[in-house]
């Protein structure tokens, strides 16, 4: 009895402390690999104390049990192919945020923590934001500490264009939900002028084009769902057709915003012809020729490994074997996460990919109010854009941003409510 009551203490004590710290994972997570892996350790404390409640979340939210069958899939997949163990092992621990899930929706269940771990995100790239407008205007010199390749016309801070595009462009998204919301002229004012400028720095001054697509494909969902929630709020039905030519009508706006837009046309015509030439011998000079044959080479792994795969870090090698006497470079990951999955794990582990999608899709519904609903569906459906142009589970910034963002999304989901 009295070891059960000094446990009880110490969870007491240490829980409000582990809890801060998984909130300003959504701060650490846009700036510093560092600090985000400090914060990470601190968090492992909380299993001394919640283990058993851990495990049941990872087992009874289906979330989170998704995500596990997912890691338990990469572990598995450690133990054959030709890997060495220590290898295999470096390359699960990339994997390792899914398994942190449940133990962040332990921390991040109240509603005040939800909500202190979205605006600690978005504070985080308020700040890259701003800094990312002083460099690009010519305000503010590159600093040492910035990404390697900072500048005046690729204005990315902390992480490379790729990352901080992606995580600008669903920050855009949180701030319209924001403003959507609000009820005072000034928050709404204040959001829009936030989304406004991140969605200037996503499209017109960082280069990372996934972003464009990120943020197309969240843009495209709030068409859809916003004039669908205001017509039934005034008792009004939204059929499919209105549906369609909403989308039609946003559709048009970007193709005339890729048109009047220099930089962006030429980003993108750049990946057209850079596409076309992909079989060229010249394709491995381009980044978008160089994508095309990992995807090519990556597909001829997973048709020799179709069920199992190669085993997880097993890629590299494969890779290596299958670009033999080739004009192909050597890569580590083949830039797209279903086909780096697949290839690992085969289809087994790439249909478990996307029954974890499928789940959040799916229990985004069983939300309490329609910003969360919104939100967690429009979650899914950037990384499902993301993983198709990076492997983004396997990234460390991408893959703790998956975890800390399904677990504020999805953390109050009650089990209760589908068994």
């Amino acid at each position: 009895m009295k070891s059960t009551a000094v446990a009880n203490s110490l969870q007491r004590f240490a829980m409000p402390p582990l809890r801060a710290g998984a909130i300003l994972i959504g701060f650490a997570v846009p700036i510093s690999v560092a600090l985000d892996n400090v914060l990470l350790a601190l968090l492992l404390l909380g299993l001394l104390f919640n283990a058993r409640t851990v495990w049941l979340i990872a087992t009874q939210h289906p979330v989170a049990r998704a995500a596990w069958l997912l890691f338990g899939m990469l572990l598995i997949a450690m133990f054959y192919g030709a890997t060495p163990l220590r290898e295999a092992a470096n390359i699960l621990w990339k994997y390792i945020d899914l398994a942190f899930i449940p133990l962040f929706m332990l921390m991040l269940s109240g509603e005040i923590a939800k909500r202190r771990a979205q605006y600690a995100f978005l504070a985080a790239m308020g700040l890259t934001l701003l800094l990312s407008y002083l460099i690009g205007l010519g305000m503010l010199p590159v600093q040492h500490w910035m990404n390697n390749f900072t500048a005046v016309n690729n204005p990315v801070i902390f992480h490379s264009h790729i990352t901080q595009n992606n995580m600008m462009a669903f920050a855009v998204f949180l701030a319209l939900l924001n403003l959507r919301e609000a009820t005072s002229i000034r928050v709404r004012i204040a959001w829009g002028l936030f989304a406004g400028l991140a969605a200037v720095n996503v499209l017109f001054m960082v280069q990372g084009r996934t972003g464009y697509m990120v943020l197309m494909a969240l843009l495209g969902w709030l068409v859809w769902i916003i004039p669908a929630r205001h017509m039934r709020l005034r008792g009004k039905q939204w059929g499919l057709r209105q549906a369609v030519v909403v989308e039609l009508a946003f559709l048009v706006l970007m193709i005339a915003i890729y048109s009047i837009s220099p930089r962006l046309h030429d980003r993108i015509s750049l990946v057209v012809s850079e596409s076309q030439d992909w079989q060229t011998k010249q394709a491995g000079d381009t980044s978008t020729g160089q994508r095309l044959l990992f995807y090519d080479n990556t597909l001829k792994i997973v048709s020799r490994h179709p069920v199992f795969g190669v085993g997880t870090g097993g890629f590299h090698d494969a890779f290596v074997r299958q670009i033999q006497g080739k004009n192909v470079p050597a890569t580590r990951n083949p830039h797209n996460e279903y086909l780096m999955i697949a290839a690992q794990t085969g289809v087994i582990g790439l249909a478990l990919l996307l029954y974890l999608f499928y789940t959040q899709w799916r229990c985004a519904p069983l939300l309490d109010t329609p910003f969360e609903q919104d939100a967690a569906r429009g979650f899914v459906l950037a990384y499902m854009v993301n993983c198709a142009f990076n492997s983004a589970l396997l990234d460390h910034s991408d893959g703790l941003f998956f975890a800390f963002m399904t677990s504020v999304l999805f953390a109050h989901l009650k089990t209760a409510k589908h068994g």
